[in-house]
């Protein structure tokens, strides 16, 4: 296991916390980025190892394998809690239940179906539905049962049965069943993401329920062990009937208003399209005591309320119109958290720690673009990214600089290859290129922060277009030999952050500079999302890609050349033969220390490909609230989990509604 001697710093916040966050959650639950955006495993007490048993007549082929049964599964067979586990360590499970959080999203919604390619979902739709496993927040790779009580599988994972508690329900009351585990599986590789759906079509080869309670998943075994088991499990479970009552217009393709039946411990109450949206927290919820959920799921309800943009979002938690709120903005952080709640101490402001290591946010290269293809023309329009100007001007200084794609973790590549890392490059043959082996790996420049853009990088991002072919001319412009002028269009949401507003401002000034014929334009949030899923841009800020600290399936969707022209975690469309290569012998691993190598050299290759102008980071959590909710001693270190593991003390809550503060 990887370990940290501190913690790691945060990913840059998403542009809007409730609205950008549901979707990737979702996805990240299907196993679209499973094991590739955890964290790091913590000190603990010693693991649990997995009971070893032999065959089993009644539910394996006959095989001299050892068969494995466990409350959990890790690829490397340990599991931090045992099986008589009541609850982890990060919990309180005398957290009381009730009360009310209130959150802020901006932008509209369209759709209460989080899982179409089409419209724009509303937030939080995904607290509705349970999976067989799911993993926990202070571990990496982890995984425990929440609707399975059990999981057995060969030592070469080559299939994986699954047992379902029997007081599992879904909300009207029927059992959950093998066969809703089926058809969900099912539902999601043939109405699911492309993406999804082509990578666990061909890793899934049969899905059967065995009976009422067991489920068994057969896996193509030319294909690599990892992200299998987890990837089924995860998978969202619904009721089957329900689809069945209309399949034509209860599809997983298709935006709807209409709300597929779950298991899971929220169901929606009520909603206004682009107002708020109303989860309550059910009474009858099956999983409340089982121990995975124990100190889970504390509020009575769950309220999002949508404002036209991140200003009027602001004003409205001052005034009191929601109560929770994750702040990514560094302007208002530093400068408007003094209003008088705060100073009452109505209202409070804390900073805590993210054990996280930083997500790769940054502005993307669509790299199908013919002008983006020669890497000197991105290096270049890179060079025009004033960084430190940036953070000092629209930031107040509180962002760090980043280059790597696991920034501070033992696993961030760094010089020269050498040791086992040199080792593992040269055991993939000739598709490594030599300037791997001869150049330090990428870093992100450093410019002056009293210079918007100095006249040496103009000289240095002058030189490296000409030499890929584009001369600027009189009138500043560079220009390739048709004529044709070197176009970047940026397009950015209405609802943005006013401080990456002004990012995006500076930043086509600079590249005006240096000759680009660059603009940016702002669309309206569901535009945005039809273009961003379209690849309707040059270049666009995005925080689609994640970090890594594992391997698995969600390596080849975000960073694969598979995918790559259609995957919506893979917004360049990088193809590249050398980060292929990688992730392929990544999967083949048979130690942690293995892995660990091969992703010191997957972070050297991304950075050498060059497709993202890398942003800077944060730290910690920003977070205020109404001095109402309290959170565990111990927050985990790769989760802040304010909607799961944070609760309402009741006597605050009646207080401030008594004093006026809130309704």
């Amino acid at each position: 296991m990887i370990r940290t001697t501190r913690p790691a710093a945060a990913a840059t916040r998403s542009l809007d916390p409730i609205a950008f966050r549901p979707l990737l959650g979702a996805l990240t639950a299907l196993g679209i980025a499973l094991a590739a955006q955890a964290g790091w495993a913590q000190d603990s007490s010693p693991a649990a190892s997995p009971a070893v048993t032999e065959p089993a007549p009644d539910t394996a082929e006959a095989t001299d394998q050892k068969i494995i049964t466990a409350h959990g599964y890790s690829y490397f067979g340990e599991l931090d809690y045992p099986a008589d586990y009541d609850h982890f360590d990060f919990a309180n499970p005398d957290a009381p239940k009730g009360g009310e959080i209130v959150l802020g999203a901006s932008g509209t919604f369209d759709s209460m179906n989080p899982y179409s390619r089409k419209g724009r979902a509303g937030a939080l739709t995904t607290l509705q539905y349970d999976s067989l496993i799911e993993s926990t927040e202070d571990s990496v790779g982890q995984y425990y049962g929440v609707l399975a009580e059990s999981l057995e599988y060969p030592e070469d994972k080559s299939w994986v049965i699954f047992h379902i508690r029997p007081e599992a329900t879904f909300w009207d009351g029927t059992p959950v069943t093998a066969e809703d585990v089926v058809y969900s599986h099912k539902l999601f590789i043939t109405q699911g993401l492309p993406s999804y759906a082509a990578a666990v079509g061909e890793m899934v080869t049969g899905a059967e329920a065995l009976d009422e309670r067991t489920v068994k998943f057969t896996f193509n075994t030319e294909l690599t062990k990892r992200s299998r088991i987890e990837t089924v499990g995860a998978t969202p479970v619904f009721k089957k009937a329900w689809f069945e009552e209309d399949p034509e217009k209860r599809r997983l393709d298709e935006p709807r208003m209409e709300v597929a039946v779950g298991s899971g411990p929220y169901k929606l109450d009520s909603y206004e399209v682009n107002r708020r949206i109303v989860y309550k927290l059910r009474d009858d919820y099956w999983g409340r005591d089982i121990p995975f959920n124990k100190g889970r799921h504390n509020y009575g309800t769950i309220r999002v309320e949508y404002f036209s943009d991140q200003t009027a979002s602001f004003e409205a938690f001052k005034a009191g119109e929601y109560t929770f709120r994750v702040e990514s903005d560094p302007k208002l952080w530093a400068t408007s958290y003094d209003f008088p709640r705060i100073q009452q101490g109505t209202v409070k402001k804390e900073e805590i720690a993210d054990g996280s290591p930083p997500n790769p946010t940054g502005f993307v290269f669509n790299l199908a673009k013919p002008q983006l293809k020669d890497k000197r023309v991105r290096e270049a329009i890179a060079l025009a990214f004033n960084f430190e100007w940036s953070n000092e001007s629209l930031r107040y200084g509180l962002y760090s600089p980043r280059s790597s794609f696991v920034e501070g973790t033992p696993i961030e590549a760094k010089g020269l290859p050498e040791g086992a890392e040199l080792d593992f490059l040269k055991s993939l043959g000739d598709v490594v290129p030599e300037g791997i082996y001869t150049t330090d790996v990428w870093t992100m420049h450093e410019s002056n922060p009293e210079d918007l853009i100095s006249r040496g990088t103009r000289r240095q991002a002058g030189g490296l277009l000409q030499e890929a072919g584009w001369s600027v001319g009189d009138d500043g412009l560079a220009r390739n030999d048709a004529g044709e002028t070197l176009k970047l269009h940026m397009i950015i949401p209405s609802n943005i952050e006013a401080s990456i507003e002004s990012m995006h401002e500076t930043y086509v000034q600079n590249l005006r500079a240096i000759g680009i014929d660059a603009s940016y334009e702002k669309v309206d949030p569901s535009q945005f999302t039809l273009r961003q899923r379209e690849r309707d841009y040059d270049m666009i800020y995005s925080s689609r890609y994640g970090a890594f600290l594992s391997t698995g399936g969600g390596l080849s969707q975000m960073y694969g050349s598979r995918e790559a022209e259609f995957s919506l975690f893979n917004p360049a469309g990088l193809a590249s033969p050398l980060v292929d290569a990688i992730i392929a012998a990544s999967f083949e691993a048979t130690s942690q220390a293995e892995t660990d190598v091969a992703l010191m050299a997957l972070d050297r290759a991304l950075r050498y490909e060059f497709f993202i102008v890398p942003d800077g980071y944060i730290a910690d959590y920003w977070v205020a609230y109404y001095d109402m909710y309290e959170h565990p001693e111990t927050i985990p270190p790769y989760d802040l989990g304010y909607l799961s593991l944070w609760w309402v003390n009741p006597d605050k809550e009646k207080a401030l509604k008594e004093a006026g503060v809130l309704k």
